[in-house]
């Protein structure tokens, strides 16, 4: 009979233990030049300025997925940059428009610049979750 309770007990943890990953899939790379940065942000004030996470990978292929693990419930605004040259940052011409690609949560675009958080934001309820992100090139 402990036996049963010790099985009883470790299956009912392992229902209850769900992934709480969230798994962003980066599309549209239209080179292999440096990197992808994926940033996740909590709130208004700090989006575009403090990211809460972020991952860095290589640019490889027209496609890459980025998995942030262990994330915990809550409204995250996603950001991402094809960092072609490695500087950390989106460049930018004369008048402002970004010379390498970009996208945020939602595929959400702003005017004139990036879109609101509200626009960005994705709910993460603390399951497994996919979100597609399709880069932007000017």
């Amino acid at each position: 009979m402990k036996k049963l309770s010790v099985i009883l007990s470790l299956i009912a943890c392992g229902l209850g233990a769900q992934s709480q990953d969230l798994e962003v899939v980066i599309k549209n790379i239209q080179n292999n030049k440096g990197s992808i940065l994926v940033g996740l942000f909590t709130s208004k004030d700090s989006f575009m300025k403090e990211d809460f996470r972020s991952e860095k990978v290589k640019a490889s292929g027209s496609e890459v997925i980025v998995t942030f693990r262990n994330l915990p419930k809550g409204d995250y605004a996603i950001s991402i940059i094809h960092d072609e040259d490695e500087n950390g940052e989106i460049d930018s011409n004369l008048f402002g428009i970004p010379k390498e690609g970009f996208g945020f949560g939602n595929d959400a675009m702003g005017t004139f610049g990036p879109p609101s958080f509200d626009k960005a934001k994705i709910s993460f309820m603390g399951t497994k979750k996919t979100e597609v992100v399709n880069l932007r090139y000017m």
